[in-house]
């Protein structure tokens, strides 16, 4: 490849698959999908979650969670490094990488704080957010 792209791939280890499923399903009216790669999981027509592979120009492969968020902690998570990374697609689309070491906590409350951004606002108001991480 040698051009710095990056390959969206299917491959998502059944672990990670798991736990996602786990934190995305319990929210008010959450579905699961398939996605054009991967796994995305819905409140009403709406992604608010999605998994899949990513392959760089090195053949390196990694497992990201794509949410969704906005206002100042969009900006924040946008710039903050590894595990985020900005995208450049869909609104406020932030990808987390999962590795061993992944704060699932965390990833439970960017999850919940994204349903919220995306659900309508009478489901949004049904969720019990976690407190801030940190």
């Amino acid at each position: 490849m040698g051009t710095g792209a990056q390959v969206y791939v299917d491959d998502v280890p059944p672990d990670v698959e798991r736990r996602l499923r786990a934190i995305c399903l319990e929210l008010p009216d959450a579905d699961e999908q398939p996605a054009w790669k991967g796994l995305r999981w819905t409140v009403r027509t709406r992604t608010f979650a999605s998994v899949l592979g990513i392959e760089d120009e090195h053949g390196d492969r990694l497992t990201v969670v794509v949410f969704r968020s906005e206002g100042e902690e969009q900006e924040m998570l946008r710039h903050a490094g590894p595990p985020f990374r900005w995208l450049g697609w869909g609104r406020g689309a932030i990808g987390m990488t999962i590795d061993g070491d992944t704060d699932w906590d965390e990833v439970r409350e960017l999850l919940t704080d994204s349903y919220c951004v995306m659900a309508p606002k009478k489901l949004a108001a049904l969720v019990d957010r976690p407190p801030p991480v940190g």
